[in-house]
């Protein structure tokens, strides 16, 4: 990572090093990256990925193999302050919209990869309305099933390479979208990944995310939770599982 460590996530030996504080010090990174033309990939570490970590080593290699990792998820938060290391709150959902703004502004383009044909159609168009001049060069939805390291894969690698695209938001979920940002690493050296979830339906209306207001109270994963019980509930149970192991983790890195 290029970045100094700042907090330690996860339990050892499958650990991940936490190394951007604000959004001030990732949007400062990000512009950087920028003006020296070289690629990144950013990732949003949250709960469900340290519940994931120990049991994917190839996830694991991927996360490590990142640039730049902030904090998504108020648990993530609450333990950095526990650890006396403060993080803030970077959802990628929300780091969408100022990221485009840094793009518009630097005349960087960008890139749509993963979610569905229609949640991209619909991500675009949002995105061009809330950010004047902002230029989308590629959109790509792979489909069910897709491999972050198949031929397909790199058909998209080269791609984004032909379309100029400076930054390229990657909506497949975890572990696939870490996977193919750190690959593209490789595939793609000029080009900045940002891996962010459900981001893209929610900006297209495909899925509803929660309200302000359960967000403000850290509610959000209840929102989910009501809303996908099947998928969700079981997520969440690992999720709680491990934090008291995490817990005792950040006390001792105070």
């Amino acid at each position: 990572m290029s970045a100094g460590v700042v907090l330690k996530l996860g339990s050892i030996p499958h650990e991940v090093e936490v190394n951007i504080t604000t959004r001030d010090a990732l949007f400062q990174a990000v512009r950087d990256r920028f003006v020296a033309q070289r690629g990144f990939a950013l990732a949003t570490v949250n709960l469900d990925h340290l519940a994931k970590l120990p049991a994917d080593c190839a996830f694991l290699k991927a996360y490590r193999a990142h640039d730049l990792v902030v904090a998504d998820g108020r648990p993530v938060v609450w333990l950095s302050r526990l650890a006396r290391q403060p993080l803030e709150l970077m959802p990628g959902s929300d780091m969408i919209i100022p990221l485009c703004h840094i793009c518009a502004e630097m005349a960087v383009p960008i890139a749509l990869v993963g979610s569905s044909d229609a949640a991209l159609e619909g991500a675009s168009r949002a995105l061009k309305i809330q950010v004047p001049g902002l230029q989308i060069r590629y959109l790509h939805a792979p489909p069910y099933g897709f491999d972050p390291n198949s031929a397909q894969a790199d058909a998209i690698y080269n791609a984004l390479n032909a379309s100029g695209a400076g930054l390229c938001f990657v909506a497949l979920g975890a572990p696939k979208q870490e996977l193919f940002a750190a690959r593209g690493r490789e595939m793609a050296p000029s080009v900045g990944f940002a891996s962010i979830g459900a981001g893209l339906d929610f900006l297209s209306g495909h899925q509803v995310r929660a309200p302000k207001i359960m967000r403000m109270f850290a509610l959000e994963w209840l929102w989910r939770a009501l809303q996908s019980p099947a998928r969700m509930v079981p997520r969440y149970a690992k999720c709680f599982a491990i934090l008291p192991e995490l817990a005792v983790q950040a006390w001792r890195q105070r």
